[in-house]
């Protein structure tokens, strides 16, 4: 996905966790934080204290939507990711994506995956990987057009 494509519709979901949400209710609202992530990712665990982080310091100013993003048959176990999404504080509505209908339209082939869209549905930001942290977070702040949080 090119920086600054649409937002790809929220579509093909094999269920949502915690809410349910459209485009339509994400553009024009505020910017819009896509995390990807998979159960079977070590790296996606250590990163989720950093995205629950984000998720409750941009509480007002950041829309997070988690897209569970199955990488083998074993992580298609709604029971495992219902689990996993409760034993790491996963509050924020979680696409689960088992038939890769999302992550196919976000072109997106990595756990963890950030993706960062501003108000009205441009990709301003994406980045893979366990780190860079720092990186997500100046990045965010531009979109919001903070000074450095």
């Amino acid at each position: 996905m090119k920086l600054r494509a649409e937002m790809p519709e929220l579509t093909g979901a094999t269920e949502w966790l915690n809410d349910e949400l459209t485009k339509n209710e994400l553009v024009g609202d505020k910017p819009t934080l896509f995390h990807f992530w998979s159960v079977s990712c070590g790296l996606c665990k250590e990163a989720m204290p950093d995205v629950n982080e984000f998720r409750d310091e941009f509480e007002d100013e950041l829309n997070v939507v988690a897209v569970h993003m199955p990488r083998s048959e074993k992580d298609l176990d709604m029971s495992v990711i219902k689990a996993m999404a409760m034993s790491h504080d996963i509050t924020q509505p979680i696409f689960v994506d088992n038939d890769h209908k999302l992550t196919d339209a976000f072109e997106n082939q990595y756990v963890p995956a950030y993706y960062v869209f501003d108000a009205e549905g441009k990709l301003r930001h994406f980045q893979a990987g366990g780190g860079g942290m720092k990186m997500l977070r100046k990045r965010v702040n531009r979109v919001l057009g903070n000074e450095e949080k």
